[in-house]
């Protein structure tokens, strides 16, 4: 009977998707995307509902989804090096990925320290900030679009055989 449980707790704590990985931007990638875009969201609904406790939950998601993009840039910079892609799909996919996110983070760090300046929003310049919220939205909804474009497209960290040469 226990050794029975104990191979349960060993199979619940193995994680064979990890172990297959290459690096470890997928495990980081998504929190940045999904703090930053609630982030976004929620500002825009405080603004238009008045409700000041909905800024702080605002402020809370922005500041924790700019210090999650600081991890997912970092990974993502080390394993930009390493990932196995064709130089075309780099040159085509990678690099633009690259830019926009460079730019999602520094925004993201811009807007976070304005914020925390600020807190929860700044009043001064608040059509700024919510406008630039606007603007780091579409930068990473492109700069997300292009790095599944390389993992769903051109099986970037995958395992199939590469390179996959870049095609339009």
């Amino acid at each position: 009977m226990l050794e029975r449980w104990a191979a349960r707790v060993r199979n619940l704590l193995e994680l064979p998707g990890v172990a297959a990985l290459q690096n470890y931007h997928p495990l980081v990638v998504h929190f940045p995307i999904a703090l930053l875009s609630s982030a976004a969201l929620l500002y825009w609904i405080a603004w238009i509902a008045r409700r000041e406790s909905w800024w702080w939950t605002a402020w809370w998601l922005l500041t924790l989804g700019a210090v999650s993009a600081v991890f997912a840039f970092w990974t993502g910079w080390r394993a930009g090096a390493g990932v196995m892609v064709a130089p075309s799909v780099r040159e085509h996919i990678l690099e633009h990925h690259r830019r926009y996110m460079t730019a999602v983070l520094v925004l993201s760090l811009l807007l976070s320290g304005w914020a925390v300046a600020a807190r929860p929003v700044p009043r001064r310049g608040r059509i700024g900030f919510m406008t630039l919220l606007i603007v780091l939205m579409g930068l990473l909804v492109k700069g997300a679009d292009y790095g599944a474009w390389m993992v769903y497209g051109y099986n970037a960290g995958g395992s199939l055989p590469q390179p996959i040469e870049f095609s339009n």
